[in-house]
């Protein structure tokens, strides 16, 4: 006998929206998250209006989200000289039926973590394990659990979910011949600052060109001086020839080693300087990524989020993949019961274009608009439809959000991932 219909691998944002969407459908299962404790961490993220609705779907709605982040306005791209390359509403202030959402990120896990437990109760999540290896039995497969306490167990299941991130064990073994973490050079710097929002009330800024950038958006609501608190990004383009020489991959430093970078960023709207310069402190962290493979399946193993797909963040597409691909996994086990069939129809549906998606961003995703005006005036300009046009500027952007499956009309449009009250049939 089984211990659980399914095994989830990881217990972030990928890993508790399946848990919370085979709940809903009545499927059995047990997450498996090495952390020893749940803790909120990390700085901001974006939910695009796809995840959204998925969300909204798993009754994860406005009034929650509102606890941990903002609705978005506007996406704006600003070129070297602070002039505006191409701005649009965003959200509902777009037309699209659900918001987007800027967020704090380990606010938004913790909401995850708070509804599994309150719905799957609080043996659903176990803590401080970490699957490190799995082998096929009989009508399932056995998960080799490594403790922080030093022990070993196994679990098995009818299928295993590797949710467990960019470093993935079970994408591993999946794929033991798979090159390593790809660094393309750009080096990030993270931190937040208490500071009054830029443009509108909530406003994703690019600003600069491929070679030195700054994103700057917030994760939390006006108080009552006016102020929020605003996430940003800095990211150097560096000699990457080498690969990445430091030991580890997210570390603390201190404001003053990086900020000469961008001391000539100061406009009549925004001083960067004196932003960056009033967070508390500031995290390292090379932009990374892994080369996309050819499936996220093996029998009854599939990968999802960072394990099948970690890409640059230059999309704001990450976590609300991670989300969509919860989603997919139910609807098909809804078609097809908790089946390697259902496995392999998620990843026909998609591992192909997703994996384009890994690769756009690696190209810049949406900032690529930065990189052409760079490439045509040096990122400065007087007037920017002189340099490229606004038909130019609206078919680039239509192409990445068609890419990365949140095009407006095609999202309004669709039919809902999983209907409402749907419970499976099939085991």
């Amino acid at each position: 006998m089984l211990d659980t219909q399914v095994i989830i691998a990881g217990g972030g944002i990928g890993g508790l929206s399946l848990a919370l969407t085979l709940n809903q459908i009545g499927v059995p299962c047990q997450v498996l998250e090495a952390a020893p404790e749940m803790r909120p961490l990390g700085v901001g993220i974006n939910l695009q209006p796809n995840a959204v609705r998925e969300l909204f779907e798993l009754g994860i709605d406005a009034t929650l989200l509102d606890r941990v982040g903002v609705a978005a306005k506007e996406w704006a791209l600003v070129g070297l000289n602070g002039k505006e390359i191409y701005a649009e509403p965003r959200g509902l202030n777009a037309g699209y039926r659900w918001p987007q959402y800027a967020a704090h990120r380990g606010d938004f896990h913790m909401l995850l973590y708070r509804e599994a437990i309150a719905q799957l109760g609080e043996s659903a999540v176990t803590l401080g394990a970490r699957v490190s290896a799995y082998r096929e039995i009989e009508n399932g497969v056995a998960a080799r659990v490594s403790h922080s306490d030093g022990s070993s167990t196994e679990l098995t299941g009818s299928l295993l979910i590797g949710a467990d991130g960019i470093h993935s064990a079970v994408r591993a073994q999946m794929h033991p011949d798979q090159p390593p973490i790809h660094w393309g050079g750009k080096l990030m710097w993270r931190g937040t600052t208490r500071a009054k929002p830029i443009r509108t009330s909530s406003s994703f800024i690019g600003l600069g060109t491929h070679q030195q950038r700054m994103v700057i958006y917030p994760i939390s609501a006006t108080d009552d001086n006016g102020t929020a608190l605003i996430n940003w990004i800095a990211e150097v383009t560096m000699d990457n020839s080498h690969g990445w020489q430091e030991d580890g991959w997210f570390r603390e430093v201190p404001i003053d080693s990086f900020i000469h970078h961008f001391e000539d960023f100061r406009y009549d709207w925004l001083d960067v300087p004196t932003l960056v310069s009033g967070a508390d402190c500031a995290y390292q962290n090379p932009m990374i990524d892994r080369d996309p493979i050819h499936s996220w399946t093996n029998g009854r193993v599939a990968l999802m989020g960072d394990a099948a797909h970690a890409m640059y963040p230059t999309g704001s597409n990450g976590a609300s993949q991670a989300i969509v691909d919860a989603r997919v996994i139910g609807a098909k086990m809804i078609q097809h019961g908790v089946s390697a069939k259902a496995l392999a129809a998620y990843d026909e549906q998609l591992c192909e274009p997703v994996s384009q998606v890994v690769l756009r961003n690696r190209g810049d995703g949406p900032f690529g608009l930065l990189t052409l005006v760079n490439e045509r005036c040096g990122g400065e300009f007087d007037q920017i439809d002189a340099v490229i046009s606004q038909d130019e500027r609206d078919e680039f952007m239509a192409r990445y959000k068609q890419a990365a499956g949140f095009a407006m009309e095609t999202l309004n449009s669709a039919a809902a991932t999983i209907s409402p009250d749907t419970r499976i049939t099939q085991v």
